[in-house]
């Protein structure tokens, strides 16, 4: 239940206190309270996700961004690219950002899950043992408009009776043949995959995402949705900033209380759960709530009149995010995404059609199709630098197909095909450390984007082979022009550097690591180093980023941190509630 009365929240005692209704956080107050004599409260910082269009129709998606449902974070100035600062798109919603992201579904490799294995000694992370965790979370659904999906999926690898709703496109657009006839013409550099989430994800597919019936499937909507977030032992608190998690007095190195804000810092207020503090706030956040509380690089926290209580030099490092170009193609079409977003009267069309029956073009992500894609063996990179992809079968780069270009506002003029690359494993990291002692002051986010020679070659190799691509007689007539005449390595780099932007997938900050390990935040069972009451549940706790948008794999993660939350508690498994 939503809480509405904050003495009530302050009064009552609590078995586990979540920090965050993202992904991670979503899971575990559903999984923890499906046990009646459990109780749960999840903090939510944003509000509530009921009622907000934006949010519930997938096709006016790119409305969410700097706007009230965002926490509208910007990087430090990223000295490789001109010193930009980057808009950093994070849902202040419940549901976080599986509330505002573009809904892509997709796991990685299983390469990236047996990496993980590897790092944390853990084989329960591996890619075989998380199949049932994967089973859990994933509701395969028709598409909107019904059509026959054969050939666009291999069911075998999913599953039909999960939570979060997933399904292909469910409008038709006049790119898709185009992009399966060159995945035909040009097979080799090119090859259609029936299924990246098959766990082989290399190769051209179609974009299935988190939607049911035309409608996004947030955490919120699924996980949180009526039958869920109505359980008397489920309470939601929102509009609530959690400061800091406080040590017991009584109990050195014991973490499970929260103290938080609901204006501002004006008034705090803190409560104990019984059992664990799981925090979900997130990659940027949740290491800013712990370096408040005392827990980070002493010498950091030091140098900001910041208690140690817990010297844990690895929080906030590790940070690391795909760069991306969205590149913008000039195309001989009136039928893309600007059509609709210059023109007021056709917006409020369609807008229309899809309250009244959850149908036309707003009941699909703008993305069409997603590469997964390699650079060859004998690139010349490789003479310089290891392979850093999880393994052969794992992607270098991500070719994203967008019929329109991305931008919000639209371009005055013109229609475009968005043809972005992405570096799915990159090498560059990053950090999230604090501007000043004040927990309500954002922390500095340096993504430390291109700072290695990998990553740089990767952008603009992925850009040479999106020509290659649109060079296809599937394309012929269609492309009027490219969005740059680059073509040397350093004509690219200035155009990468004038132009690219992040995925919005960071992860990191609070990594797993074998529990022997002198670095890391978190154990395998993902409790925080040396302290006890504490967990951490979101993409901070990734030791390597999957290459995958990141969505699924928290989902992943957050399934299986449930069991190992109510193993340690020994919390019946079954869903009694």
């Amino acid at each position: 239940m939503v809480i509405r009365n904050l003495d009530a929240v302050v009064s009552q005692p609590f078995d586990f206190i979540v920090v965050g209704g993202g992904a991670g956080g979503s899971v575990i107050a559903n999984r923890l309270t499906e046990n009646p004599d459990v109780s749960v409260l999840l903090v939510e910082a944003g509000g509530s996700n009921e009622g907000v269009l934006n949010v519930a129709a997938p096709g006016l998606v790119n409305f969410l961004v700097n706007s009230a449902w965002d926490w509208n974070f910007t990087s430090t100035p990223q000295s490789a690219l001109n010193n930009r600062t980057l808009t950093v798109s994070r849902g202040f919603i419940l549901g976080g950002t599986t509330s505002t992201n573009q809904m892509v579904y997709t796991r990685g490799s299983s390469e990236d899950y047996d990496l993980w294995a590897n790092i944390t000694d853990d084989a329960g992370w591996s890619w075989d043992s998380l199949q049932k965790y994967i089973r859990k979370n994933e509701r395969f659904t028709p598409p909107a408009d019904h059509h026959n999906t054969t050939g666009q999926f291999d069911p075998n690898v999913h599953s039909f009776d999960g939570i979060v709703s997933v399904s292909l496109q469910g409008f038709p657009n006049e790119i898709d043949n185009r992009t399966i006839q060159t995945t035909s013409e040009l097979n080799k550099e090119f090859p259609f995959n029936l299924d990246m989430n098959s766990g082989y994800q290399l190769g051209i597919g179609w974009v299935q995402a988190t939607i049911g019936d035309g409608t996004r499937s947030s955490s919120a909507a699924s996980y949180l949705g009526p039958s869920f977030i109505s359980r008397p032992n489920l309470h939601v608190l929102l509009n609530t900033r959690v400061l800091r998690v406080l040590e017991n007095e009584h109990q050195q190195s014991d973490f499970r209380t929260v103290e938080f804000t609901q204006d501002g810092g004006v008034t705090t207020h803190t409560i104990t759960a019984s059992k664990e503090v799981i925090i979900s706030a997130g990659t940027i956040m949740t290491p800013h709530i712990l370096m408040h509380s005392g827990i980070g690089d002493s010498e950091e926290l030091h140098s900001l009149g910041i208690q140690t209580i817990h010297n844990l030099p690895s929080v906030g490092k590790n940070l690391t995010e795909q760069p991306i170009v969205r590149n913008k193609w000039l195309v001989n079409s009136t039928h893309t995404l600007e059509t609709i977003a210059r023109n007021d009267t056709l917006l409020a069309e369609v807008t229309r059609e899809w309250q009244h029956s959850r149908m036309g073009p707003l009941v699909d992500p703008p993305l069409s199709f997603i590469g997964w894609l390699r650079l060859p063996a004998n690139s010349s990179i490789f003479q310089q630098v290891p392979d850093p992809a999880a393994g052969p079968n794992t992607s270098h780069y991500e070719l994203i197909i967008t019929n329109g270009a991305l931008a919000q506002p639209a371009p005055a003029t013109g229609n475009f095909l968005t043809f972005s690359t992405s570096v799915s494993s990159p090498t560059s990291r990053g950090s999230i450390t604090l501007n000043s002692s004040n927990p309500l002051e954002y922390p500095l986010i340096d993504f430390n984007l291109f700072s290695t020679t990998f990553d740089r070659f990767v952008v603009r190799e992925a850009f040479r082979n999106t020509k290659k691509f649109l060079a296809a007689h599937s394309w012929d007539g269609y492309i009027l022009s490219p969005p740059t005449n680059a073509t040397t390595n350093e004509e690219l780099d200035e155009y990468i550097n004038q132009n690219a932007a992040t995925e919005n997938h960071p992860v990191g900050t609070a990594a797993m690591s074998s529990k022997s390990a002198a670095y890391g935040v978190v154990d395998p069972d993902l409790r925080v180093k040396g302290l006890s009451g504490l967990r951490i549940v979101d993409a901070s706790v990734f030791p390597r980023l999957p290459a995958a948008h990141t969505q699924v794999p928290v989902y992943i993660v957050a399934e299986r941190a449930a069991d190992l939350i109510k193993d340690a508690w020994g919390i019946s498994k079954e869903d009694t509630a």
